[in-house]
C-alpha cells in the first residue's frame, strides 16, 4: 500500500474530548457470547447480582482519573427504559470525525443497536460542528457489520484503518467506510491461542501517534503479519509487541489521549497494565502517562475494556 505522508500534518491522533457512557442495566449480553471469547460466563454468574453496581462504581473510577488527568469528558447516562447492558462500550456505534462527519455503524447483536441514540449527537451538535452523518446502519438488514472503532483501529493522522475481519467486521462494510471517509484499509486475520476469530481489532491492536501495540502473534498468516508491521514501520510507529497472553488480559486495548496542555496519557485497565512487562512499560512510558484502573467486572461481563468505552470527539468545536 502506499502511504501519503502528506497527511499527516492534517489530523492529530490523539483527542482531549472523549464520550462515555454511563452504564445502568449492565451486565453479561447473551447475545454477543458467542463471538466475544473475552465475556466469561462462569465469572458473570458469580457477578451478576453486583454486577451493575460494581460496574457503576468502575466506571466512575476511572471517570474520576480522566478528569484529573485534564482531559475534557462528556458523560451520557444510559436510560433504564431499554435493556442495553453494554452501552458502556459506546465507540461501537459511532465515531466523530475533524471533518464534522458522524458515522453510525451496523451492529452484529440486535440488542446492542438499540446503544445508537440521536439525542446523544444532537446534545453533542451544540458543542461541536456536525456536518454530516454517514449512516452505515442499512447493512445489518444484509447481516454485514462493522463495529465502529472496535473493528477498526485507526492511524488517523494517515487516514488508515487496521481491521481483523470477524463476524462483526465485514470487509463490504470495510470499503463503504473508506470509501466515505477516505480512509485506506488494511485488512487481516486474527485469532487467538485456540483458533477462536478475534472479534475485534481494538483488543489486539492500539495505535499511537509514534508507537503501536500489537499482538502480531494473533496474525497467523505470515504474509498478513508481514503486511501490517510493514505499514506500522512505514508510518514511523515503534511496534510495541505484544503476548496472547498478554492481549487475554486486554493489552491491546488501550488508548492514547491528550489533556488541553498536550501532555500524553495512554489509558488501560489494571489487568493490562499488570500484564505488560517493565520494558515494555518503559517503553511505552516515554510515549504517553500509563493510567490505569481496575475495571475487572465490566472486563469479565463485557468482554470490552478501557479503549471501549472511550469515543473520541474529533469533531471541530463550534
Amino acid at each position: 500500500m502506499r502511504v501519503i505522508t502528506s497527511s499527516a500534518q492534517i489530523q492529530p491522533q490523539s483527542t482531549s474530548r472523549i464520550m462515555m457512557i454511563r452504564p445502568v442495566r449492565f451486565g453479561f449480553n447473551e447475545e454477543t457470547a458467542g463471538s466475544n471469547e473475552f465475556q466469561q460466563e462462569s465469572f458473570a454468574q458469580q457477578t451478576k447480582d453486583t454486577a451493575q453496581e460494581i460496574a457503576r462504581e468502575e466506571f466512575d473510577l476511572m471517570i474520576d482519573q480522566l478528569e484529573k488527568a485534564g482531559l475534557e469528558l462528556h458523560i451520557f447516562d444510559d436510560t433504564d427504559d431499554v435493556h442495553r447492558p453494554d452501552a458502556v462500550f459506546s465507540n461501537n456505534w459511532v465515531s466523530f470525525h475533524q471533518s464534522g462527519k458522524v458515522v453510525l455503524y451496523p451492529m452484529m447483536a440486535e440488542n446492542r443497536r438499540l446503544e445508537r441514540r440521536h439525542d446523544i449527537i444532537d446534545s453533542l451538535a451544540g458543542d461541536f460542528k456536525v456536518e454530516e452523518i454517514i449512516d452505515l446502519t442499512h447493512f445489518e438488514q444484509q447481516g454485514k457489520f462493522l463495529e465502529g472503532t472496535g473493528s477498526m483501529v485507526f492511524d488517523r493522522r494517515y487516514k488508515i484503518a487496521y481491521a481483523c475481519l470477524s463476524p462483526r467486521t465485514h470487509k463490504e462494510v470495510l470499503n463503504a467506510f473508506a470509501d466515505a471517509m477516505g480512509y485506506e484499509v488494511v485488512a487481516f486475520s486474527a485469532s487467538d491461542e485456540h483458533n477462536k476469530p478475534i472479534y475485534h481489532t481494538n483488543v489486539l491492536m492500539c495505535v499511537g501517534d509514534i508507537f503501536a501495540v500489537v499482538c502480531l502473534e494473533a496474525i497467523k498468516d505470515p504474509d498478513e503479519r508481514f503486511m501490517v508491521r510493514s505499514v506500522l514501520e512505514e508510518t514511523h510507529k515503534d511496534v510495541v509487541e505484544i503476548s496472547l497472553e498478554q492481549m487475554r488480559h486486554f493489552a491491546g486495548n488501550m488508548l492514547m489521549v491528550r489533556n488541553g496542555t498536550s501532555e500524553k496519557f495512554l489509558v488501560m485497565s489494571t489487568q493490562a497494565y499488570e500484564s505488560l512487562t517493565p520494558r515494555q512499560k518503559d517503553r511505552l512510558d516515554d510515549y504517553a502517562r500509563l493510567l490505569h484502573t481496575d475495571l475487572s467486572v465490566i472486563e469479565g461481563n463485557g468482554g470490552g475494556s478501557a479503549r471501549c468505552m472511550m469515543t473520541e470527539i474529533h469533531l471541530p468545536a463550534r
